[in-house]
């Protein structure tokens, strides 16, 4: 069959008739996230807790009540893309990202050695400087 003959004969089963304007405004989308965490084999709680996303946020994405905006869309393109990986960038500590291992210093070593600016590195981390 040709192509044109293919789509002769499609159109002329009534029960296969292409969408309309008016039908895809009526339908429903679901919702990218769940299809996702299904995929993942995830409760709502584990996909929130795994990928750093409100629970609450992920559920108005999923029940149609929310969007998620450009960004949290590629977000969710990387997780559907390489979940392994975005697990792995997000819930790994900082130093076993750079090949580094922690060094256990006394409590009252490392406050002494502490500056009263706050480092890059306290930034990161989200450390505030001790007042004083």
């Amino acid at each position: 069959m040709t192509v044109e003959e293919i789509e002769r004969a499609a159109r002329a089963d009534r029960d296969a008739q292409p969408l309309t304007e008016a039908d895809l405004k009526r339908m429903k989308r679901t919702p990218r996230a769940k299809i996702i965490r299904r995929a993942l084999d995830l409760t709502q709680e584990e996909f929130a807790a795994r990928f750093h996303i409100p629970l609450g946020t992920l559920r108005d994405w999923e029940q149609g009540r929310t969007e998620p905006d450009q960004p949290t869309r590629a977000y969710l393109m990387l997780i559907a893309r390489d979940p392994g990986h975005v697990n792995r960038t997000l819930n790994t500590k900082k130093y076993e990202l750079w090949g580094r291992t922690p060094v256990l210093q006394p409590a009252s070593t490392r406050a002494s050695r502490r500056s009263k600016t706050q480092t890059v590195d306290d930034a990161t981390a989200g450390i505030k400087p001790r007042a004083g």
